[in-house]
């Protein structure tokens, strides 16, 4: 019975392609696709744009910084949004504000009003457009695709971006080159209208609430609190980060690898943005059998050291066509990580946490790049863009044996399903839904041999505790029986309390089953339910409830 609680098979070898087996998945990944391709030609358009209009390597580099800084910034408050309000509404009011800022960017481009910091203000609009969208997107594979199709769904995402990558800088590039920048920012305002077209159709099911959406503030700081009693998460997000902050570099100086390595233009600019994509897509193909056959943390270091090996070979280059093979391997080594980042933080974290869980790990892993992107701009404007490829590559390479100390862990297959176990308690006394605080304890009867198996459980109760919306937990020792062991902690009000219970899933029924087990009343734990006051009220501030007498 335990095992059935807490595994949740997933299959070791499903078809690449099996999410598009699902119709909804289907139309908004093809959708998809046309806002990536004009995503990319705004994203050429934009870099080579800031190389004629600013003769300062590291303004060229922060191109990319202001596309990924919103994301570092804005990302949790979206996840925080896409737990507690519709999805589908979130990306539709994301999707029409880029259209917008995109729109307004194709009109001062073509007016000639672009300065190098008005560029960098409308690029970072349209990144605040995707950090709105991408948590929302990336949370609701779960709702488009079942479980086991889940892996498949979020590398046909990262392969409908890459798809797009080997195509779309080179179409930018040839756009950029032969009608200008404000035409591809135009071209890019046209693309989001397939996607707001199928995002509008998308009909999806809503579960019903049996409580009130959570205060903003207060989901924030539950997505924050999920991830600090989360160790494996927190791997996850240390390790994006060195990624990002790394391997950024080469997606950040390749304007200034193609201007000045191998004396190039736009067009040239999109021919090796399109190498690093077809890479990209060569490593989508192959993520489903790499996994089979390596562990994650393997996986991780060789794609480390794979794109640490590009950075170098790409940095000594003076030839196109050598230049664009060594990007094959570093587009591999991209998408392998950053896809086996997100399924492992998908696989590990509750349908009512997914948000913001992606969102920190998007958070962590933006951040790097945003940084990285300035860091490596301004060691190109005093070193080189060679020298900054260089030094990028042996941070890299820093960044594979750091999984000697902070090893990623396998995907997590735990049951994590609502387990739906805990009815909500009759009261006698008349509490509103903001009553409170409430102190819970509960009583167990421990004998003494089982005392190290039931400290065991309980450490890992109190992380659970605390995960969920927990505070101020205890254990106590009865020091006149010792065989009574009480657990105490505190939650806000008795919503949250209702709340706390409700985030519990099968893998917590594990430890859960583990404690009744060792207890040994005659009665199961006695559990106490009391609202909490510091001081004494001058009368009775909590009446009983109409006809509710005690006993």
């Amino acid at each position: 019975m335990q095992a059935c609680a807490r595994s949740l098979p997933i299959p070791q070898r499903a078809s690449a392609l099996a999410p598009f087996r699902h119709a909804t998945f289907r139309a908004l990944w093809t959708a998809t696709l046309a806002s990536n391709l004009g995503g990319l030609i705004q994203a050429v358009g934009a870099g080579w744009l800031m190389t004629t209009i600013s003769d300062s390597d590291d303004m060229v580099a922060l191109v990319q910084a202001a596309t990924t800084l919103p994301i570092m910034i804005f990302s949790l408050a979206a996840g925080a949004l896409a737990d507690n309000f519709d999805r589908r509404n979130i990306m539709l009011a994301a999707q029409v504000l880029m259209m917008l800022v995109s729109a307004v960017l194709a009109v001062f481009a073509i007016s000639g009003m672009l300065s190098p910091w008005l560029l960098l203000a409308f690029t970072f609009f349209i990144g605040c457009g995707t950090a709105l969208h991408n948590p929302s997107w990336q949370a609701s594979m779960g709702d488009l695709v079942p479980r086991e199709d889940l892996p498949g769904a979020v590398t046909l995402n990262s392969m409908s971006y890459n798809l797009m990558r080997s195509v779309g800088p080179a179409v930018g590039g040839l756009i950029v080159a032969l009608a200008g920048a404000a035409f591809a920012f135009a071209l890019n305002a046209i693309s989001y209208i397939a996607l707001i077209y199928a995002l509008w159709r998308w009909k999806p099911q809503r579960p019903p609430r049996s409580l009130p959406r959570e205060a903003f503030g207060s989901a924030i700081w539950a997505g924050l609190r999920y991830i600090a009693m989360s160790p494996n998460l927190l791997k996850v997000l240390f390790r994006g980060f060195v990624f990002g902050l790394a391997a950024v570099a080469v997606l950040a100086l390749l304007p200034l690898v193609a201007r000045d390595l191998v004396q190039g233009g736009a067009f040239t600019y999109g021919i090796m943005l399109g190498c690093f994509g077809a890479g990209a897509i060569g490593g989508a193909m192959l993520n489903a059998r790499v996994r089979e056959n390596w562990r994650n943390e393997t996986i991780v270091r060789a794609a480390f050291t794979g794109f640490a090996i590009s950075a170098v070979l790409l940095a000594l280059s003076r030839d196109l066509w050598l230049s664009c093979l060594v990007l094959l391997p570093a587009g591999a080594c991209w998408v392998l990580t950053l896809s086996l980042f997100n399924v492992t933080v998908q696989l590990s974290t509750p349908r009512w946490v997914v948000g913001r869980a992606l969102a920190l790990y998007q958070t962590a892993t933006f951040g790097g790049m945003a940084a990285g992107s300035w860091i490596w701009g301004l060691t190109a404007e005093s070193h080189g863009a060679d020298q900054a490829l260089i030094v990028s590559g042996a941070v890299l390479l820093g960044g594979a044996l750091i999984g000697l100390r902070f090893a990623l862990p396998e995907f997590d297959k735990l049951n994590l399903a609502p387990l739906d176990r805990f009815n909500e308690p009759e009261l006698k006394l008349d509490l509103s839904s903001r009553s409170g605080p409430i102190m819970v304890m509960v009583d167990y009867e421990i004998a003494q041999a089982d005392i190290p198996a039931f400290l065991t459980a309980m450490a890992l109760r109190r992380r659970i505790r605390l995960r969920d919306g927990a505070r101020q937990w205890a254990l106590l020792r009865d020091l006149q029986d010792p065989r009574v062991w009480t657990e105490s902690y505190h939650v806000a009000t008795w919503v949250e309390y209702v709340r706390h219970h409700q985030r519990r899933t099968f893998a917590d029924a594990v430890v859960s089953d583990q404690l009744l087990a060792l207890h040994r009343g005659k009665e199961p734990p006695r559990v106490h339910r009391m609202i909490e006051r510091q001081t004494v009220p001058i009368r009775d501030d909590m009446p009983l409830k109409v006809h509710e007498p005690l006993p």
